[in-house]
């Protein structure tokens, strides 16, 4: 008796999806194949199967697509990180494009999407500013979790790091081989600025100290225990299209960080208000703020959806909104707070397509127009992609 499915398949994939794989169809299963290519004839092996839909892993590349490369990291394929590393890297602009486009139609149901442009990293490789690093006691490694799974790939040189924070790794690998890292810590925050590197929490001689760097015409203070941009080189574009010809009287900055959004904000409306729930944020955020000699902005610490839902609605009319949330998206209570308030632009930066479409599809369905969508590839070598949806109440 044939066994069914087979233990191995020969497939062609047809497209890339959201979350980076490879779509292929065969012996009536729907394939999700990791680190594909399209255009890639591969032999597969099955890591799950759920009814019709496998989830499957590459054997063997039988005849590579015109758009396959070498990847370049001997790590790939076992790190976590860059699953991209094997499309060129037209094909990876490409398709990032597409998977926007493909959650916008398909969660958000928006028939006629604008045209969708890519802003392309500067530097394809070296050019993540921060990292995360994780540490195993029991085998002391050091590097990023293996893909699905919570083993730490050792990572001894890692090709998106800019040189400082591959000079640090290097540093912590050194105490880990003297015996001088110290074993209760499981995961390292790095970042880099001018000053140097911080590192959180602080060891091997590195502090957890805030750092600054110019981004076009401000200076931006931050550390490695609040969240800022991985890619320096392109925010400046990224700013500036989340922010543009917005002027009036009243903004607000929601998940807003240190305050990377909030500054140039402050500088077009009368009264900003900024949200962010990590105090160490916030704090960064006043202080970037008092730098710039920004006196019309205020920082509350609190969580978004909370801090909405205390606020009274008799207050001013706002303007105009931005929110920059985690991946998982904004909450509902943040997207019923954001509509209470009907806001006459928003701006929304995202890192998931997927939880954008999602709060697109609410925020239209309340009676607001999407203006544009463009793209910013921050997250070069990998599926990610940052998106600015700039959105008008039509009422």
């Amino acid at each position: 008796m044939n066994q069914y499915p087979p233990a191995t398949l020969e497939v062609e994939i047809e497209r890339l999806l959201p979350g980076g794989v490879g779509l292929a169809h065969a012996e009536g299963l729907t394939l999700f194949v990791s680190l594909a290519a399209p255009g890639d004839i591969v032999r597969v092996q099955f890591d799950r199967l759920r009814g019709k839909v496998a989830f499957a892993s590459i054997l063997e590349v039988i005849k590579p697509s015109p758009v396959r490369v070498e990847p370049p990291c001997p790590y790939f394929g076992r790190c976590g990180g860059c699953d991209f590393q094997q499309l060129n890297y037209e094909t990876q602009l490409q398709a990032k494009v597409d998977i926007i486009r493909d959650c916008l139609h398909r969660i958000a149901n928006i028939a006629d999407l604008p045209e969708i442009a890519i802003h392309p990293s500067p530097n394809q490789w070296q050019y993540r500013a921060r990292a995360n690093w994780q540490f195993d006691p029991l085998t002391r490694h050091l590097g990023y979790f293996e893909a699905g799974s919570h083993r730490v790939c050792d990572v001894e040189e890692c090709a998106v790091l800019v040189p400082e924070l591959q000079n640090t790794l290097e540093g912590l690998r050194t105490h880990i081989r003297n015996g001088s890292f110290p074993g209760a810590v499981k995961n390292v925050e790095a970042v880099v600025g001018d000053e140097g590197v911080s590192l959180a929490p602080p060891l091997a001689g590195f502090e957890t100290k805030i750092v600054s760097r110019r981004i076009g015409d401000e200076i931006y203070h931050f550390s490695a225990d609040a969240f800022f941009q991985v890619n320096h080189e392109l925010l400046v574009p990224l700013v500036h299209e989340a922010t543009r010809d917005s002027r009036g009287a009243v903004a607000m900055d929601l998940y807003c960080g240190v305050g990377l959004f909030t500054v140039p904000i402050a500088r077009c409306f009368e009264h900003v208000v900024g949200v962010e729930s990590n105090p160490t944020g916030a704090r960064i955020a006043q202080l970037n703020l008092k730098h710039a000699q920004l006196e019309n902005a205020k920082i509350v610490t609190a969580r978004v959806g909370e801090w909405l839902d205390a606020q009274s609605l008799e207050s001013e009319a706002v303007d105009f909104l931005l929110l920059d949330p985690p991946r998982a998206g904004a909450e509902n209570s943040v997207i019923k707070g954001i509509l209470a308030r009907h806001p006459q632009q928003i701006s929304y930066v995202s890192c998931d397509p997927a939880t954008l479409a999602r709060d697109l599809k609410k925020l239209l369905a309340a009676g607001y127009f999407l203006d544009s969508v463009a793209a910013f590839d921050i997250f070069a070598q990998t599926h990610h992609v940052e998106t600015v949806a700039r959105l008008t109440a039509t009422s």
